[in-house]
């Protein structure tokens, strides 16, 4: 009995001290895993932070990324406005400088227009410069050729002088007429017919006879004022060139200007015979040189 008590405790405490160390083996091996899990665990965590924290700094990054972008893209947007600017400022100065172009264009037209109708001028100038001074030339040798022909007259009873182109043969009153009449005398005739000779030896002269008077008035039964007399006394001329003389009618003008072109004051005695003239006026026709100025350049 005791023997079968030993065997029986023995067996009990076998299998207890079996079941205690079978126990410690899985504790032993739950701690093990349980460590294992939470350094796991810890490395997890680490790993998390870790990522987090790169997370975080990658947010940040993206964020500056994204705040310089939208600096950029205000950058860009000004440049695109000013690049529109530049492009419309490039537009209006194309623009101009076709304008430009064209004005330039015209300009040159214009210049070489001009030049062409400067060159035109001058040369119609230097014909008409050509044409009076060809002009003067003729009257100064008609103005010889007068004086010749009546240098056997003395200085109170005619003059010979030439003034802005014309020839002006100024006879007195007392070469040519008595006193109050347009009768010519014959020493008035002498001097018509060497002025007369000259005209007839010369085809292109235009001669106009102009009577003066002085201011003393005058009304008789034949002429009624100064009017009348200086008038009379200019066509007798004329009558006398032509009639006497075959001077042609149609180079000759008469007119009369009474008292309204003196020479000298209507004062004196001296002034007043020195008005009492008439005067023949030669001119070389100058139907070229009016032509010339009629026509119109490039005529």
């Amino acid at each position: 009995m005791k023997k079968l008590f030993k065997v029986t405790a023995c067996a009990c405490l076998a299998a207890v001290l079996l079941t205690s160390c079978v126990a410690k083996k899985k504790y032993l091996a739950a701690t093990a895993r349980a460590d294992k899990e939470h350094a796991d665990n810890m490395s997890l965590s680490k790993k998390l932070v870790d990522e987090y924290e790169y997370n975080k700094r990658l947010n940040g990054n993206i964020n500056e990324l994204n705040r310089r972008i939208g600096i950029l893209r205000d950058s860009i947007s000004g440049l695109e406005d000013n690049i529109a600017g530049l492009n419309k400022t490039v537009g209006g100065l194309n623009d101009r400088l076709s304008s430009l172009g064209s004005e330039k264009e015209n300009t040159s037209r214009q210049l070489s227009k001009t030049k062409e109708q400067m060159d035109e001028q001058r040369k119609r100038l230097e014909q008409l410069q050509a044409m009076i001074d060809q002009q003067h030339k003729a009257a100064e040798e008609l103005r010889k050729k007068i004086a010749d022909a009546l240098e056997g007259f003395n200085n109170s009873e005619l003059t010979v002088t030439m003034k802005n182109g014309k020839v002006y043969i100024s006879m007195q009153e007392s070469l040519l007429f008595p006193s109050g009449s347009a009768e010519v005398n014959p020493k008035g005739k002498v001097a018509l017919s060497k002025v007369a000779t000259v005209l007839n030896a010369g085809k292109d002269i235009n001669i106009d006879i102009e009577g003066h008077t002085d201011s003393l008035p005058i009304h008789t039964a034949k002429y009624a004022d100064n009017w009348s007399l200086s008038t009379a006394r200019a066509t007798s001329i004329a009558h006398v060139l032509i009639d006497e003389y075959h001077v042609v009618p149609a180079k000759l003008i008469a007119s009369g200007r009474s008292q309204y072109d003196p020479v000298a004051t209507n004062q004196t005695p001296e002034g007043r015979a020195k008005n009492r003239r008439t005067e023949i006026i030669l001119e070389p026709k100058l139907d070229e040189l009016m032509q010339l100025l009629n026509n119109k350049p490039g005529e």
